[in-house]
């Protein structure tokens, strides 16, 4: 970076704990680049202090489990409390990105990262996607390719409903790592050049 660290923010739900470990992966990728600062929020418990990292940071990327098709209740009052910053056009230009996690290897996850996609859209924001081809999709690959799921808009997990967060699948947890680690370098990237510019 030119003048300072890049701020990375991760604005998250966690359930029961494994997509809280998705945030701790996406965390890992974004701080193994250089010059990465990032703060993990969890929105159920947000303060005015966590608004304002919102605020200053240069990505934002989206978590929650997916319920019902769609991310948790308590990720839709954030998202709803979060027009205070589309009203002052806050979070236009910010880089934006998303992952999820449910129980069933599809499950729906689809809807939970077009819904943080759109959410992202409305406040003018960069959406990142995965960046990987779909892996475990040949006689070649197996459950151990990143992105085994096969998703592209954002990192997404599968975790059977009566196990614990520790038993979580590697490869989606290194997907998402993948993905923080893809959203530093394009944030990178764009505000390096948008400094070039002014």
């Amino acid at each position: 970076m030119v003048n300072s660290d890049l701020r990375v923010a991760i604005a998250y739900h966690g359930g029961r704990g494994h997509t809280a470990r998705l945030a701790e992966a996406v965390e890992a990728g974004a701080k193994a680049r250089d010059g990465v600062v990032v703060d993990s929020i969890d929105v159920s418990r947000i303060t005015a202090g966590d608004w304002f990292r919102l605020d200053d940071a240069d990505a934002i990327v989206f978590g929650a489990p997916t319920y019902m098709g769609t991310a948790s209740a308590a990720f839709h009052t954030f998202a709803e409390a979060s027009s205070r910053r589309w009203f002052t056009a806050r979070w236009v230009d910010k880089i934006a990105a998303g992952f999820t996690n449910s129980g069933s290897k599809a499950g729906d996850k689809s809807s939970t990262l077009s819904y943080f996609a759109t959410l992202a859209a409305q406040h003018g924001m960069l959406w990142v996607s995965l960046g990987l081809p779909p892996g475990w999709n040949s006689t070649k690959g197996g459950p151990g390719d990143l992105n085994r799921l096969g998703f592209h808009l954002g990192a997404a997990a599968q975790s059977n409903v009566d196990e614990k967060p520790a038993a979580m699948h590697a490869s989606d947890l290194a997907t998402a790592e993948h993905l923080g680690a893809r959203v530093a370098r394009c944030a990178q990237r764009f505000v390096l050049g948008r400094e070039r510019e002014s």
